[in-house]
């Protein structure tokens, strides 16, 4: 039976036909999705103006419309009726007649009706006070009756919501976030409400409605195709459970999923959350988008009277190279060049998760439309980068959605495919699969003070479920995933090989600690030797309770937490012998030497910059070796004040430290005095490097005090402010005793920043320490700095004054 051979039933056979010829329709197989629902509008359209033309025989200035989902001629199997009676206000009797030979068959059928009987003068006055009527309105559509009346209306209501709009946009947003805040997540939950939840068809229907204010409008690209996927998912929900829910229940996902024609019921939720992760998306972007517009408008009276008339032209601040901040988004610079520069999506989503700014949707499409590949192994710039990110905290999930949106992710980590979207069917589970890696590494990001790599801790965050994409034990495969993309992003074969056993064993901890007998001396053995090195247990306990944290509050819990801290302090004491060498017992090497030889005969700072490089992870050296940035080897005669100097003379030339190396040399036979020797990794901030002549220059007066390093710092930071986006874990200052016979080891642990190497020397000088050597290391957003330190005699510390010198510093640098 063709489409007119169904209408043409319903029209000859009334109610009854009208019901024969939807049952009809909504049985077919052939017809589906979009076309049956354009289908089962259109017959029920012919069904009600039939209904119309009957019972308003004689009357004027009427008409019947549809709004809401039935105004878009979206009827799903199920979908109650949205319609207006509306009148002119003339003959009220004959319009009240009217509406009960219109509602009383659609009831008799058992159909659900949202009815309404108005004037249009009283549409409008209910539509300005009630947000929702207003909405359902925006989609009126006629059905029958006078043409002219629906479509007065329609312009006046179009017309109204326009002219109020920085009113009721506003009012629209907090109604999205209400509801989003009590149905929750749609691309995450387990039985979602595919209407209800964010980034559901209410939601898409509020993106519609933002795009009819001219205010602003959605990102186009796959919303349609989003929006049809979850009707056609109502679609099917309606047919196979006869009921009008939109809520998509786990007992019934297998047989909606076999309506659909797809595999299983996995793959059903995979397609839900894929098609609410867009909506998010562009809701996301049109609420950011809809609050610069109101923005602009209150801003630009004043503006306009300040600068007589003239146009302002937005603020760009510089974030990183490449990478500007405006109006609220980081954008690219205008010289950027995303065609010649691989690191630039990665350097751009570290500086806004670090600035705690989104990412702007141009942004984002130009770099995925342009960017060429990363070569693999990845630069160390772009490795750092994505250390950056993931240490963010927070930020770092819209930062991460953003570029994933645009397919940027799984061009980085093609691995991630496998994990994007899929659900987790287990009630301790809070999140997908992709988004818990996220959140693990959001809540590692916390724990960046409690390890000595924290980049390492990061990317294993990031990784630690990878496999749970391939069938098997996902820790067996994803720790075979894990090498192969730790070597592609560049670390060499020892943290290839610590983020693998990372990735290996992340239940093992929690797994032991609560399912077998901590006093047995085989159950710390075993962990041990899993294990391998005091440096990896320290990593493993921290992911250990990010990964816990990031699945949900019953995955975690103080007892769980004592279990595992007991169980990583017994298997500490079975690897403690592996403890780490003095730093001094390096020899330096020819150039190191001729440095320190001519600072001793010249009594002044003696420099060299030179490019530094490394063969890629796991290869011998051969061909051209990558550039890590640029080594700055200073010889210094032994004085006060070296460390804090040359920091400082650094952070005013803006240069960032990557790596620093701070020892004693001894001189040979016959040459007097002791020289300081520094080995440090530098790379500029913005721009070029500085000349070495300029540096050694500064630097001079920087150790004889006629440059007053902590008054140009200042100067600058009062010129021009960091932006406080994320908020760091606090610094952590500790002592370790034992980890040299010569020397008291004081560990800092703390959130990078210009200046910090500068306050920390400063610091310990204050506290009348010497500084025999220095361990320094910048991982992603982290700095990892050790201070082998004495008394002015040259012996360790006592352990008080350690204690009193590692609380001191720490307070310095929470101040």
């Amino acid at each position: 039976m063709t489409g007119t051979d169904v209408r043409n039933e319903a029209e000859d056979s009334g109610p009854s036909g009208y019901a024969a010829a939807r049952l009809r329709l909504l049985t077919e197989e052939v017809r589906s999705g979009p076309p049956r629902r354009a289908a089962l509008a259109e017959l029920t359209d012919e069904w009600l103006a039939g209904l119309f033309t009957a019972g308003a025989e004689g009357l004027r200035g009427a008409s019947l419309v549809a709004v809401g989902g039935y105004g878009r001629g979206e009827l799903s199997p199920r979908s109650d009726l949205d319609l207006l009676l509306l009148h002119d206000g003339g003959d009220t009797k004959a319009v009240a007649a009217l509406a009960d030979r219109l509602w009383y068959p659609v009831w008799d059928l058992g159909l659900d009706l949202d009815h309404s009987v108005r004037t249009p003068a009283e549409a409008r006055r209910t539509a300005g006070e009630d947000l929702k009527v207003q909405l359902g309105l925006l989609d009126a559509r006629h059905i029958a009756g006078d043409l002219g009346l629906t479509a007065s209306l329609r312009t006046a209501v179009l017309a109204d919501w326009r002219n109020q709009a920085p009113k009721r946009l506003p009012e629209l947003q907090e109604l999205c976030a209400e509801r989003a805040e009590r149905q929750g997540e749609l691309q995450y939950l387990l039985e979602p409400d595919l209407k209800e939840a964010r980034g559901g068809l209410r939601d898409a229907t509020a993106l519609r409605a933002v795009a009819a204010s001219w205010l602003a409008d959605a990102p186009r690209e796959g919303l349609a195709d989003a929006r049809r996927r979850l009707l056609d998912v109502r679609d099917a929900l309606h047919l196979a459970t006869g009921r009008a829910t939109d809520r998509l229940a786990l007992q019934e996902q297998d047989q909606v999923a076999a309506e659909l024609g797809l595999l299983d019921a996995d793959t059903l939720l995979r397609q839900v959350y894929e098609a609410a992760r867009v909506v998010s998306y562009a809701s996301d972007v049109t609420w950011r988008e809809v609050g610069r517009v109101l923005r602009s408008r209150a801003v630009r009276p004043r503006l306009r009277a300040m600068l007589g008339g003239g146009k302002p032209t937005a603020e760009r601040s510089p974030l990183a190279e490449g990478v500007v901040e405006q109006d609220g988004e980081v954008v690219l610079a205008r010289a950027a060049r995303p065609e010649r520069d691989p690191v630039l999506p990665l350097r751009a989503a570290a500086a806004a998760a670090q600035a705690g700014l989104p990412l702007s949707l141009h942004a984002v499409r130009r770099l995925a439309a342009t960017v060429r590949p990363l070569p693999t192994p990845w630069p160390a710039e772009a490795r750092e980068q994505l250390v950056t990110l993931l240490g963010s905290g927070r930020p770092t999930v819209e930062v991460w959605e953003a570029l994933e949106a645009e397919g940027l992710i799984t061009r980085l980590l093609p691995d991630w495919e496998r994990v994007r979207c899929r659900p987790q069917r287990n009630a301790v589970h809070l999140w997908t699969v992709d988004r818990h890696l996220i959140e693990t590494a959001v809540r590692a990001s916390a724990f960046t003070r409690r390890v000595s790599r924290p980049d390492l801790l990061l990317v294993a965050a990031l990784l630690h479920d990878i496999g749970k994409g391939w069938p098997g034990d996902h820790s067996v495969a994803g720790e075979i995933i894990a090498k192969d993309v730790a070597a592609r992003i560049g670390f060499d074969r020892h943290d290839v090989a610590v983020v693998a056993t990372l990735v290996r064993h992340h239940l093992l901890l929690v797994e032991t600690a609560t399912r077998r007998d901590l006093e047995d001396p085989a159950t710390v053995r075993a962990v041990a030797d899993a294990v391998g090195s005091p440096g990896t247990l320290e990593l493993l306990h921290a992911l250990t309770e990010a990964d816990a944290l990031a699945t949900g509050p019953a995955a975690w819990s103080s007892w769980r937490g004592s279990l595992v801290t007991q169980l990583v302090e017994r298997v500490a004491a079975v690897l403690a012998g592996d403890l780490p060498d003095d730093p001094e017992d390096a020899a330096p090497t020819a150039e190191q030497e001729r440095l320190a030889l001519e600072a001793a005969a010249t009594a002044s700072p003696v420099l060299s910059l030179r490019a530094q490089t490394e063969p890629p992870a796991g290869q011998e050296p051969s061909g051209d070796p990558e550039p890590l940035g640029v080594e700055l080897l200073i010889a210094v005669p032994d004085q006060p004040g070296v460390l804090p100097a040359v920091a400082g003379v650094l952070a005013v030339h803006r240069l960032t430290v990557r790596t620093a190396e701070l020892r004693s040399l001894t001189l040979p036979d016959g040459v007097d005095g002791s020289v300081l020797l520094l080995d440090w990794r530098v790379a500029a901030e913005y721009g070029s490097l500085p000349q070495a002549a300029r540096l050694r220059a500064d630097l001079v007066r920087a150790l004889d005090g006629s440059l007053d390093i902590a008054a140009r710092l200042a100067e600058r930071d009062a010129a021009y402010p960091r932006r406080r986006g994320v908020v760091a874990p606090p610094p952590r200052v500790s002592v370790h005793p034992a980890a040299s016979r010569l020397a008291t080891v004081i560990e800092v642990r703390s959130q990078d920043a210009p200046g910090l190497l500068f306050r920390i020397g400063r610091a310990l000088e204050d506290a009348g320490v010497r500084v025999r050597s220095a361990h320094v290391s910048t991982l992603g957003a982290n700095a990892v700095d050790a201070f082998y330190v004495t008394g002015p005699e040259g012996a360790p510390l006592p352990g008080d004054e350690a204690e009193s010198v590692a609380r001191k510093l720490e307070e310095t640098l929470r101040g």
